[in-house]
C-alpha cells in the first residue's frame, strides 16, 4: 500500500515545518511526515527548509534560543510525530550558506533518529548523497534515501542509490513511470516521489505501485490512496 507522506507536515492547512503542521498531519491520517533538518550555531538540529529565516538571518549564525518560536528542534518534532514515520531530509548542499563539509548534521540526526524512532519509523534522505552516506557509516541499520533533481533519465539516480546502498530513491514525480517503479522494486529499492497535490496524478502514481507520495494536501492524499487501495 502506498504511504501518504506529509510534505513539511500538513502544509496546506498549517505553516510548514511547525509542530502544528505535524500535529495536523497526524489528525488527517498521514502515514509519514517529511521534514527538513539544519544546524544552529550552538549545534542544535532544528526543523526549517531554507538556510535563512524570513528576515534574512542565517540559521547557522544563530543559537537555537534566538530562533522564532515556530522553528522547532528536531527532538521536539520527533516527539510530536509519535505514531507516524518520519522522513528527515538533511539540508546540506555546497551552495548553502550553512554548508557543513564535516557532516555534523548527519552525525546529530543519526543519534536523534536512533533515540526517538525505531528503524522502521525513520528514513533519512538528502540531495547530498555524501550526507546520507555519512548516516550509513555511523549506523548501517538506519534506512536512507537519495533525493534527485536530475531531470534526465531517472534510472541514473536509481543506479546511484543502489551503488551507495541506500534503501529508497526519491525522484520528482514527473519523472516516475511504471518502468522506473518496476526496476526499483526488482532491485529492492522503494520509490517515494514528490510533491503531488493533484488527485489525478496521485491516482496514477498509486496505480503504478509507488511506495510513498509526498504531498502538501494530506487529506486529499489519504482519500486517493484509500479509494484505490480499498
Amino acid at each position: 500500500m502506498t504511504d501518504v507522506i506529509a510534505h513539511r507536515g500538513a502544509s496546506s492547512v498549517a505553516h510548514e515545518n511547525t509542530l502544528e503542521a505535524f500535529e495536523r498531519a497526524k489528525e488527517l491520517g498521514a502515514d509519514w511526515v517529511e521534514l527538513d533538518a539544519r544546524r544552529s550555531a550552538d549545534g542544535v538540529i532544528v526543523v526549517h527548509h531554507d538556510a535563512h529565516l524570513a528576515d534574512g538571518r542565517v540559521i547557522a549564525d544563530l543559537d537555537a534560543s534566538d530562533l522564532p518560536d515556530n522553528v522547532p528542534s528536531l527532538a521536539e518534532a520527533l516527539e510530536v510525530c509519535d505514531g507516524m514515520g518520519v522522513n528527515i531530509e538533511i539540508k546540506n548542499l555546497p551552495d548553502d550558506p550553512d554548508f557543513d563539509a564535516e557532516h555534523l548534521v548527519s552525525d546529530a540526526v543519526a543519534g536523534l533518529a536512533r533515540a526517538y524512532l525505531a528503524p522502521d519509523q525513520v528514513l533519512v534522505s538528502s540531495f547530498n548523497i555524501d550526507a546520507v552516506d555519512r548516516i550509513k557509516a555511523i549506523d548501517s541499520e538506519l534506512p536512507t534515501a537519495y533525493l534527485s533533481v536530475d531531470m534526465g533519465d531517472p534510472l541514473r539516480g536509481l543506479e546511484r542509490t543502489v551503488a551507495h546502498r541506500h534503501q529508497a530513491f526519491h525522484p520528482y514525480h514527473s519523472l516516475v513511470d511504471v518502468r522506473l517503479v518496476q526496476r526499483a522494486h526488482d532491485l529492492g529499492i522503494a520509490i517515494n516521489t514528490w510533491t503531488i497535490d493533484e488527485p489525478e496524478r496521485m491516482a496514477e502514481l498509486v496505480a503504478m505501485g509507488v511506495d510513498g507520495i509526498v504531498t502538501n494536501d494530506v487529506a486529499m492524499g489519504r482519500r486517493v490512496v484509500d479509494a484505490i487501495s480499498g
